[in-house]
């Protein structure tokens, strides 16, 4: 985040590059801003919960310990109370808990001053927040998205999974064919997870930049109610991004459970059209 009077007195503007940088090479692998500092992160977060691990106690000790205990029983409480089945969604715990932690932080240690266009290397930022490079959350989207489809078909087979997209009889081409404007409908959830989460953290970004350059020397005061909303804004994208994939791998599981006894038929449907029709 450009904070640096350095960067908002510059005459000529703010300079803010939303593709990500390459700093070094590891062979032929290019190593970029976003995932330097993706890995940094990844590093200090491990690190930091690995302490709050052997800290955490049946008596409450209060300070971070708590403050991360009281997210963590949150968190899981939201998933689970969207599975019909308690002991289902348990399992899902180990993989949006972590998910919503990892988001959020690197989400907050991207509003470090120095993160973003301050610090420099050959013309390019050294820094960049892992959330705010488009590629970063397209891996996870499609992750997310990958444990949703494979999970869904593993609990409740795949002509149950199926049955949520295709409502009505199979004999009917109507159905066959909204069936399948769902299914695509359904494979864009990738793009719309990702593309939230990077542009939501981008653009925030790019308004706290522009409205301290814009203040001059008075940068902290211009730019300190966005600075504000972007620190709001860290903390409800990796909720929204979790609970939306939660939301939509217990929809596949739940409505296949409650169906997966009957066949995809037109019986018991409040409203039909006949193949004939």
């Amino acid at each position: 985040m450009s904070f640096f009077l350095g960067r908002i007195l510059a005459s000529s503007g703010p300079q803010v590059h939303i593709a990500p940088a390459s700093v070094f090479n590891i062979g032929p692998l290019a190593i970029t801003n976003s995932i330097l500092y993706g890995w940094i992160g990844a590093a200090v977060m491990i690190v930091l919960f690995i302490w709050i691990a052997r800290r955490i106690s049946v008596k409450p000790k209060g300070g971070i310990i708590q403050f991360i205990e009281v997210i963590a029983e949150y968190i899981g409480g939201t998933v689970e109370s969207a599975f019909d089945d308690k002991a289902r969604a348990q399992k899902y715990l180990l993989y949006f808990v972590p998910l919503f932690f990892f988001i959020l932080f690197n989400n907050l240690i991207g509003l470090i001053p120095g993160v973003g266009e301050s610090l420099t290397s050959n013309g390019n930022a050294l820094l960049r927040p892992l959330t705010a490079d488009f590629n970063a959350t397209l891996a996870m989207a499609v992750i997310t998205m990958g444990i949703v489809y494979s999970s869904s078909i593993k609990e409740i087979g795949i002509k149950a999974y199926l049955s949520h997209f295709f409502v009505g009889s199979l004999k009917n081409p109507l159905y066959i064919f909204l069936g399948l404007i769902e299914m695509i409908t359904d494979l864009t959830r990738v793009i719309s997870l990702s593309l939230r989460l990077f542009l939501n953290i981008s653009i925030v970004e790019i308004i706290v930049v522009v409205f301290a350059w814009l203040g001059h020397i008075l940068a902290p005061v211009s730019a300190a109610p966005f600075y504000l909303l972007d620190l709001f804004d860290a903390v409800l994208q990796a909720f929204i991004f979790v609970l939306l994939g939660t939301m939509y791998l217990a929809i596949a599981v739940n409505h296949g459970s409650a169906h997966a006894k009957h066949d995809l038929t037109e019986e018991g449907l409040p409203e039909r059209m006949n193949a004939n029709a």
